[in-house]
């Protein structure tokens, strides 16, 4: 798969200029340019697209001298212009940005942030995009299953922006991370309830959770007495 181009939108000097050093440091991904306010982004986004280098992702500031940045991405669609879009926005505009799936916001980031968290997020996205190129060896069908687009959206989710279930706690969804992340291999409900001293039932909520929000893989464990269970492994982006 080739380098996901990156055109960042940004009115402030230096967040432009710290948005494109981090993509410089991210692997798979490479910056196209930026761009100081809409006008100027949706001239460039046309520009590729015409020269046959098209932008896939924008990192898009919400606040810009000219236009929303909800604007721009009506615009986009509206032009033809299919790039994801990734919101970089303020608190106070979360709910709009959850609001705009349909204009292309994939993902959020919230103001401020760090390296750490803008790397997860793009890491996320590209996660996202290689499992919809690559559905899962084995599938024999046309195209990829229900559970490997779902599998695919889940991974745009991490597990902080999904609410926790009631009767799950936030310090044993830590434990049950900390040590999927120990484990070299596939494990089973049974063999996490045996380590943190709790039920096969919570064990097994917690990792679904976790398979759901796609910080873990879920797949059938056969060969053992018995009808087949889910065996999960920490998934390595």
């Amino acid at each position: 798969m080739s380098d996901i181009r990156v055109l960042v939108v940004e009115d402030e000097p230096i967040a432009a200029a710290a948005h494109a050093a981090y993509i410089g440091r991210l692997e798979g991904f490479t910056l196209a340019g930026t761009a100081p306010d809409g006008q100027s982004a949706l001239r460039l986004i046309t520009d590729f697209a015409a020269a046959g280098t098209p932008v896939d992702l924008v990192l898009l500031d919400m606040n810009l001298p000219d236009l929303h940045g909800l604007d721009i991405a009506r615009r986009m669609r509206a032009a033809g212009l299919f790039a994801d879009i990734i919101a970089i926005t303020a608190v106070r505009e979360l709910n709009i940005v959850r609001s705009a799936v349909a204009t292309g916001v994939v993902q959020y980031l919230i103001k401020p942030f760090t390296f750490a968290t803008f790397a997860d997020k793009l890491t996320s996205y590209r996660l996202f995009r290689e499992q919809l190129a690559s559905p899962a060896a084995g599938h024999s069908g046309p195209g990829a299953s229900q559970s490997e687009v779902d599998q695919a959206f889940a991974s745009l989710r991490a597990p902080s922006e999904l609410p926790l279930p009631k009767g799950l706690s936030a310090s044993t969804l830590e434990s049950v991370q900390d040590f999927m992340k120990l484990q070299s291999g596939a494990v089973s409900a049974s063999e996490v309830m045996d380590v943190l001293g709790m039920s096969r039932v919570t064990a097994r909520r917690y990792l679904e959770y976790l398979a759901d929000a796609g910080t873990v893989t879920r797949a059938a464990r056969y060969g053992a007495p018995g009808r087949p269970e889910n065996e999960y492994r920490w998934r390595q982006n």
